[in-house]
């Protein structure tokens, strides 16, 4: 862990990350240190903002959020970039992302109505899921979302009963190219065997293909597919565009129609420690866009407009979560475990993936030399680990406060209510002033749901 105390105040913080990324660590770009062993973020200093908010509290840089979604712009300057809302969604950042141009794809109604409520524009939403319920697809066409994803055959008719030759939806089919990627087994969704999409091999996708031309309120617009999570490397998709412009040749052959989109999907790596592995926009778009174009000459269609929906890859650097030290124990095989006010409830993916976090002390300066301590949540589980074999300083004591980066993708989205722990605040930090964004869940908030006893 790089001790804040001495790297001079107004430099950035340095990790021993791979050079070249232009947007720099698993901390946010703007992070520095501050006085008295603190950590600003947009100038505002982590400790203040438990002090005035209380903790946990998930601190979110605006200007990381809008930097990540330009970073995409730039790099696929012909291609639709959309925000995959599941990874983490308010009123503020479905604003952050519309005002820098990026659509949003959202795959529930709560999503949708947010999204709606913050005046995203609808023509630049794109719904999907593997199991759209009736209010889902009818909310979707009253709004007038520019594309929904079809994920089952079940979905052609009731989409088609809600749609007229007038005011036609525009679909993309979300195949399965065989194509296994991914961190865990639980989000390698591109390969036969799960429940999303259709099977290219053994005519699954034909089929919802042939399906859907033939409904004259629907119009086929592309393909869609989404290989899994923390991707790290660009072949995965390079095998993903060689599978499905050989799908969009057997469609012309078959149907005479050209499809004039092809999505993607996210699943972008982020760094989550200092030496991880980021698969940046830069790089992506590069290597894509030209295997594309090849592949596409090869069979002699026209290039379709590449969609990519990145989520984590936006909002995960952008937020730092910061917890209170609750106790501090020792084990009488050695271990230390420091318990915090937080845990599984609030970040669920450790218990989930295994997933592993940079961690450090903030608020406070310590010359005591760091020692391995599993930091732990406040949940009734053996399993609820935050970060294993943390290293911190040796001094470590009930009150203090505990900082973990790359927090913003996957963990408030992905929150429980486990023990009645209610949900943390999200400030919003820009130009050296905070704004809360999300109150705290309460037991109240807990109790307005029961309606009797």
């Amino acid at each position: 862990m790089t001790t804040l105390s001495a790297v001079p105040a107004g430099r950035p913080l340095e990790h021993p990350a791979p050079t070249g990324h232009p947007l720099g660590s698993p901390w946010p770009a703007s992070a520095r240190p501050g006085p008295g062993g603190d950590v600003l973020i947009s100038g505002v200093g982590l400790a203040e903002a438990a002090d005035r908010f209380g903790t946990p509290l998930y601190v979110l840089d605006e200007a990381e959020v809008r930097a990540r979604a330009r970073a995409y712009r730039r790099a696929l300057p012909q291609a639709e970039v959309l925000y995959a809302a599941k990874a983490f969604l308010c009123s503020a950042m479905a604003d952050w992302v519309a005002e820098e141009g990026l659509g949003l794809d959202v795959c529930s109604v709560g999503e949708l109505r947010l999204a709606a409520g913050a005046g995203f524009p609808a023509e630049r939403i794109l719904l999907h899921g593997n199991a759209k319920s009736p209010e889902e697809l009818r909310l979707a066409r009253r709004l007038r979302v520019g594309r929904i994803v079809v994920d089952g055959l079940g979905e052609i008719p009731r989409l088609a009963a809600l749609s007229v030759v007038d005011a036609p939806q525009r679909v993309l089919i979300r195949v399965v190219p065989g194509v296994e990627a991914g961190h865990h087994a639980a989000v390698r969704t591109g390969v036969d065997g799960q429940k999303f999409g259709f099977r290219i091999a053994g005519g699954e996708a034909a089929e919802a293909i042939g399906r859907v031309l033939a409904q004259p309120g629907l119009v086929l617009v592309g393909l869609h597919c989404h290989l899994g999570s923390q991707i790290d490397s660009v072949e995965p998709y390079q095998a993903a565009v060689d599978r499905l412009v050989e799908l969009l040749a057997e469609i012309r052959d078959r149907h005479g129609v050209q499809l004039p989109e092809l999505d993607l999907g996210g699943g972008h790596a982020v760094r989550y420690l200092p030496g991880d592995t980021e698969l940046t926009p830069a790089e992506f778009g590069l290597q894509v866009t030209d295997r594309l174009a090849a592949r596409c000459a090869e069979h002699g269609l026209a290039v379709p407009r590449l969609l990519v929906e990145p989520g984590r890859a936006i909002a995960a650097p952008a937020a730092v979560v910061v917890y209170r030290v609750l106790s501090v124990k020792h084990s009488a095989d050695g271990r230390v475990f420091a318990a915090v006010d937080g845990g599984m409830s609030d970040n669920p993916r450790p218990a989930l993936y295994g997933s592993r976090y940079d961690i450090r002390l903030v608020g406070r300066s310590s010359d005591v030399p760091p020692t391995a301590i599993d930091v732990v949540g406040r949940h009734c589980e053996a399993g609820d680990v935050l970060v294993r074999d943390a290293r911190l300083p040796g001094d470590l004591r009930p009150g203090d406060l505990l900082a973990v980066p790359a927090a913003g993708a996957y963990q408030l989205s992905m929150a429980s209510g486990y023990n009645v722990v209610g949900r943390p605040a999200v400030v919003a930090v820009r130009d050296d002033r905070a704004r809360l964004l999300i109150r705290r869940e309460t037991v109240e908030d807990f109790r307005a749901r029961e309606v009797g006893r």
